[in-house]
């Protein structure tokens, strides 16, 4: 790679040992995981440790660990490199523009990582199937779900090195959770027809039953003597008067469940965490909401020509190497570079107010 045979950009977020050397050289030290590679063989995969080198310098580098002084190579590692198509020549469906019926999914469309290939290959099998019964096509919109960010992300702003998903890549994060995933895709499986009627009505009920939760949570009070007791295990100031559970789950540390006890109240389990992060997290979403909308009118917003990316600490070290390179004008510009995600775009507008006041 280094001797120039192999010339494409590498993965970011899982770099060769080599490259490490080469961006780190400042670092004394680097951590070697040895993972089983199954059940059923005495092989070890050596994570930490991609490499290209040539094989008897990875055994030679391998016997320098401790306890791997007689250790046998039996796969040496190696390097890949692919090709893909630019995957703003895509729809939000991954069917190409100009070829109908043609649908793209995985590392061809730029990206790197195994659950991204993996939402890729459902979204275009989807799509793909749809397309030969001649149905509907599914786009997940940006506050569905994390596939709709991907495929958004791809098909909108394209990529100029191997993409990875991130929660920081959603401006609506707070909304894309596991425990919400059901309510988020009952409404897209019942148009479909996945369901059978057990799995709808099984479905219906979990969600009647956080629904139930939830209300209880917020219509039932509870005395001082049974919710004091609560409170001070977690932490947080006791009360006087009788005051209704949700107030007191907002506060953090404060159990709903434990709550919910305390009253006499048995409920689900499953819903009782459901309904502890909605209440717990309600005035995040809210603001999170309230910045996403606040960021789509601020495209107008002006850069400095002078602003030093490279020291806004409050960004990724992505987001700063992009924007050095490209110095935007404007937030409208810098939203659209590959790499740049909605929380570098709050944090960025967060800093050039500080520095203009600071001014």
């Amino acid at each position: 790679m280094y001797g120039g045979a192999i010339g494409a950009k590498g993965p970011r977020y899982c770099p060769s040992i080599e490259d490490k050397i080469v961006r780190f050289p400042q670092a004394s030290s680097h951590q070697i995981f040895l993972e089983p590679e199954g059940l059923e063989t005495t092989e070890l995969y050596v994570n930490g440790l991609s490499t290209s080198l040539p094989p008897a310098v990875q055994l030679e580098a391998l016997r320098t660990l401790p306890g791997l002084s007689h250790v046998h190579m039996t796969r040496p590692g190696y390097a890949i490199e692919y090709d893909y198509f630019p995957p703003t020549q895509l729809n939000p469906t991954l069917e190409s523009r100009r070829i109908s019926g043609l649908f793209l999914a995985g590392q061809v469309n730029g990206t790197t990582g195994y659950e991204e290939a993996a939402g890729q290959g459902a979204l275009a099998g989807i799509n793909a199937a749809s397309r030969a019964l001649d149905r509907e096509m599914l786009v997940f919109p940006r506050e569905a779900a994390f596939i709709g960010v991907l495929v958004d992300d791809l098909v909108h702003r394209g990529v100029d090195e191997p993409y990875r998903l991130f929660t920081s890549r959603s401006e609506y994060r707070l909304l894309l959770r596991q425990d919400n995933a059901l309510r988020r895709m009952l409404p897209i499986a019942e148009e479909r027809g996945l369901w059978s009627d057990e799995e709808r009505r099984a479905a219906s009920a979990r969600l009647e039953r956080e629904d139930r939760t939830l209300s209880v949570a917020e219509t039932t009070s509870i005395d001082p003597a049974a919710a004091n007791p609560v409170l001070l295990d977690a932490g947080t100031r006791p009360v006087r008067e009788r005051q209704r559970i949700a107030e007191l789950a907002r506060r953090p540390g404060v159990s709903t469940a434990a709550l919910i006890r305390e009253v006499g109240l048995e409920l689900d389990d499953e819903a009782l965490v459901w309904a502890d992060i909605e209440l717990k997290y309600a005035g995040y979403l809210a603001r999170e909401r309230a910045a996403a909308l606040r960021l789509a009118g601020m495209g107008d917003f002006v850069l400095p020509d002078d602003l030093d990316y490279r020291s806004l600490t409050t960004l990724s070290t992505e987001a700063r190497e992009k924007l050095h390179v490209a110095r935007p004008q404007s937030l409208g510009i810098a939203r659209r570079i590959p790499g740049v995600s909605p929380s570098d775009i709050q944090s960025l507008v967060m800093e050039v107010l500080r520095q203009g006041v600071e001014a």
